[in-house]
């Protein structure tokens, strides 16, 4: 059974900045996904992504893993041999939550891939070798001027013919496209059972902490990290996917 999100529900007379903390883990499955449009397409696809590119004997990194939704697709998907999946959080309560999906995930299928679940800041960790790094809706709430420097150490560790697949909200130079994809998104939460008020208390509690970027910003910041391709292969209103190619 799935807590259905409610945090918003309630007027707040001073919203806080959004956490990852344990009340926020306890409703993720329900918030995201009626909160980020096609979500679940974007999970499922990533695992099969991460199936056409792992190479034999290699790791996979699924960084701000949250409770582990990418790192379950990679494990349904991805058939090379000898690989293993390492899912970094820095939220100690989706890190705990992330365990317990994968235990679940690991009593109902067999033969799944190996996955070391780590509580680490994603920005002071060493990366190893990989063919592929996840980093789905995480590179928005990390400081704009530390971004470079994540992708990269991620482009670094990737082998040759590695892939990054970032996801993430998008920002728009163009007002009226930004404005008019807001008005869906916002509608795409009403369809989905949020209220006015929890549609504005959530926006007031993320807009300090989740600073997204163009897709044109995005695109150089890639190439700038080294990566000489760069293909979106998802867009969902203002919420967006890309490879990266090594």
């Amino acid at each position: 059974m799935i807590d259905k999100d409610r945090i918003y529900a309630e007027p707040q007379t001073q919203v806080s900045d959004f956490v990852f903390d344990e009340q926020v883990a306890r409703v993720f499955p329900d918030m995201i996904k009626r909160s980020v449009p096609g979500y679940p397409t974007v999970m499922e696809s990533t695992g099969l992504i991460a199936g056409q590119y792992a190479t034999p004997g290699s790791l996979i990194y699924d960084l701000g893993c949250s409770l582990g939704a990418a790192t379950q697709a990679i494990r349904r998907h991805v058939r090379a041999d000898g690989c293993r999946v390492i899912a970094v959080d820095n939220a100690s309560a989706m890190v705990e939550r992330c365990r317990e999906y994968l235990s679940a995930q690991d009593a109902m299928i067999e033969e799944l891939l190996p996955v070391e679940v780590l509580q680490a800041d994603i920005l002071a960790l060493r990366l190893q070798p990989c063919s592929v790094v996840v980093l789905n809706f995480t590179l928005q709430f990390i400081a704009p001027e530390l971004r470079l420097g994540l992708l990269r150490q991620i482009y670094e560790s990737l082998l040759p013919g590695g892939v990054l697949i970032l996801s993430e909200k998008l920002e728009f130079a163009d007002s009226f496209t930004g404005s008019e994809l807001q008005r869906l998104h916002y509608a795409f939460k009403r369809a989905n059972g949020y209220s006015e008020l929890e549609i504005a208390q959530k926006r007031t509690a993320i807009e300090r902490v989740m600073l997204p970027d163009t897709l044109d910003t995005h695109r150089l910041r890639l190439q700038d990290a080294g990566f000489a391709q760069v293909v979106p292969w998802f867009q969902c209103f203002n919420f967006c996917s890309l490879i990266g190619f090594k």
